[in-house]
């Protein structure tokens, strides 16, 4: 909070983010993380545009995956 007003001692959007963050994060386990990741890739696929061309972006069902995977290891250690 050491950027916020001193005045009004509102929560930065930073650290709201950092709290909602951490929050959801210790009620969801690897898989949430993966399935959501998973319906944003379907969904992003649908919208494509039917272009198969890989635009050398990784895919939010991969993002996803590879988050929940990072959450997991953090977890563990």
């Amino acid at each position: 909070m050491a950027q916020n007003n001193q005045n009004d001692q509102k929560m930065s959007r930073e650290e709201a983010g950092r709290k909602g963050g951490e929050a959801t994060a210790k009620n969801h386990d690897r898989e949430f993380y993966q399935e959501i990741g998973e319906k944003g890739g379907e969904a992003r696929s649908r919208n494509n545009s039917g272009s198969s061309e890989n635009d050398g972006k990784m895919s939010r069902e991969e993002a996803g995956r590879k988050g929940g995977e990072a959450r997991a290891r953090q977890r563990d250690n």
